[in-house]
């Protein structure tokens, strides 16, 4: 990986941003892997990750998908339950999903449970944790409109939050996507961060902003712009 990525950043001018749009052609140009890699957002933001109120977490939709087909369960009872299945969601259950889930079955990408829902999930918190699976309303996984939920998601809705770092990394759909669909995806996930923003945020909010594709070097970009 070393000479690789040496040689694939031969032309790229790191003491430069770039424009999004440039940015997604010098990845497009780099992913050289055998297999179609993921694109990927990284920023970098002013916050204080140890304060609980400049967490910065939320979702959004990509205009063009990300690229990744993903397994959706749905824990609700039923009309929300048909909506559920209406909707193309993967497993649709209530209990009995419940105790599957406890058994250990994981084969689901996304959890989606409605409110009154949530209180029976309790026990699973440690099975779900861990894996990043426990739903949460402001992932937009606990909620009545499980239509919507799961057509969103399925359409390629992903999620934002910052880690103990105060980093995001944000897929943004594939190499093999044209420049400018992965541009706007990119430029999508950065106004919902920005929009985002903790008011107790002080100073630079978008300190660094990188692209990168799974195998090749980040591209350093231009944190806040309009396509």
């Amino acid at each position: 990986m070393g000479k690789r990525l040496n040689d694939l950043r031969k032309d790229l001018d790191l003491s430069k941003k770039y424009t999004l749009a440039e940015a997604m052609g010098i990845i497009k140009k780099s992913a050289t892997a055998k297999f179609d890699e993921t694109v990927e957002v990284h920023v970098r933001l002013g916050i204080d990750p140890k304060q609980s109120d400049q967490s910065v977490r939320g979702t959004v939709p990509l205009p063009h998908g990300s690229g990744k087909s993903k397994k959706i369960a749905v824990i609700a009872k039923g009309e929300k339950a048909a909506e559920a299945t209406a909707a193309g969601a993967d497993k649709v259950g209530a209990a009995e999903l419940i105790e599957e889930i406890a058994k250990g079955m994981m084969d689901f990408d996304v959890l989606v449970v409605t409110p009154d829902m949530m209180k029976d999930i309790t026990r699973l918190g440690k099975t779900l944790g861990p894996r990043g699976l426990m739903p949460n309303p402001k992932s937009g996984t606990v909620t009545l409109d499980v239509k919507k939920a799961v057509k969103e998601l399925k359409a390629g809705r992903v999620e934002f939050k910052n880690d103990a770092q105060g980093l995001i990394h944000v897929p943004v759909g594939k190499a093999s996507f044209p420049g400018e669909k992965l541009a706007e995806n990119a430029q999508t996930v950065l106004d919902a961060i920005l929009k985002s923003k903790p008011s107790s945020s002080k100073g630079v909010y978008l300190q660094s902003v990188f692209v990168s594709s799974t195998m090749g070097p980040g591209v350093p970009v231009i944190a806040e712009q309009k396509l």
